[in-house]
């Protein structure tokens, strides 16, 4: 064993009674005599060695270093979390590490991240950009290394996006309600600087003039970021003459914030309320909360197989996919307005 007390190649030669061009070829996963493979790994698990990637890395006449950047809004987000997931668990297939961190949605963060992930010498990013103009994403991108914007369009031209139809799942939200005859209709949406909720409002605007409804500025929420901030702009919406008779929130922490200011109302029961983006037990409240669902794990996964098929040497035209969202009717959403 070295001075330092860590088992190295040499160390599992000895014990294997080997060359250490074969610990080598073993350890790279390089084709060698299923004995002395046997007999390689076995000492190496006695002896406790540890590949050392980034040595291995800095020998590598391509530089990879097997690990991929992951930014996120919130790993705590349940979107977020299944964005993960699916991203970790298509890079994990092929033996690469993923390293996650969350901007908060703050562009100062983002860049920070970015730059640490950098610094790491990371073989690709997967990022829910923030949207601010960002020097390290465009910096790491003309410097060849693949990036994919998920979620989000990308601050920074010819970058592949995967993102929702966000626009149209709201607009769909919009005529279900007018369907069933509401007329006032409420939207609350998050920062006015992600283009997700710029997307999200845009499709409320469309809809709402298609359909000749009128929405008042006191029934708009923007700029409302925490389930808390939600509470509060749900229930100043409903204490106005008229109020509306239905609302469409346009995240799921809204969309919780919001059935939180109709249950202290009492209005619950009697306000039709749909909510962009599901969440974990929206089904199980009275009465469950109904959808318009985005797929985070489809896209998570289609994110990682174009970051995927670059490092493999795709160096086609910049993708841009748009995955479709689905309206989950539970009950909330189905709500009649008075006198229907």
């Amino acid at each position: 064993m070295s001075d330092r007390g860590r088992a190295t190649m040499k160390d599992v030669a000895a014990l294997a009674g080997v060359g250490l061009a074969t610990v080598s070829r073993v350890i790279n996963g390089v084709a060698v005599d299923p004995h002395l493979t046997g007999r390689v790994l076995d000492a190496a698990r006695q002896l406790g060695y540890r590949r050392d990637t980034a040595a291995t890395s800095l020998r590598r006449a391509d530089r990879r270093t097997s690990t991929i950047g992951l930014v996120l809004q919130d790993v705590a987000n349940p979107f977020s979390s299944a964005l993960h997931r699916a991203v970790e668990d298509a890079c994990v297939r092929r033996g690469l590490l993923v390293l996650a961190g969350s901007s908060d949605e703050e562009p100062e963060r983002e860049r920070e991240l970015l730059g640490v992930l950098l610094t790491r010498r990371v073989d690709g990013i997967v990022v829910v950009p923030t949207g601010a103009p960002d020097g390290e994403l465009a910096a790491a991108h003309r410097d060849g290394t693949p990036v994919v914007c998920v979620d989000r369009a990308s601050p920074v031209p010819g970058v592949d996006t995967v993102t929702a139809d966000n626009r149209g799942g709201v607009a769909g939200a919009v005529r279900a309600l007018h369907a069933l005859g509401h007329r006032r209709i409420g939207f609350v949406a998050d920062h006015t600087t992600l283009w997700t909720a710029r997307e999200r409002h845009q499709g409320f605007v469309e809809a709402t003039a298609e359909l000749g409804c009128r929405a008042r500025p006191e029934w708009v929420g923007r700029d409302v970021h925490t389930a808390e901030a939600a509470r509060q702009a749900v229930t100043g919406m409903f204490t106005t003459s008229p109020a509306p008779t239905a609302l469409v929130t346009a995240q799921n922490w809204l969309t919780v914030g919001a059935r939180r200011a109709l249950v202290g109302l009492g209005l619950h029961h009697a306000v039709a309320h749909i909510g962009f983006d599901d969440f974990p037990l929206a089904d199980m409240l009275d009465p469950p909360v109904s959808v318009i669902a985005q797929d985070p794990a489809e896209m998570g996964r289609r994110a990682a197989l174009i970051l995927l098929a670059r490092l493999d040497g795709d160096d086609g035209p910049a993708r841009a996919v748009t995955l479709p969202t689905r309206y989950i009717a539970r009950g909330s959403g189905e709500i009649p307005p008075p006198g229907r």
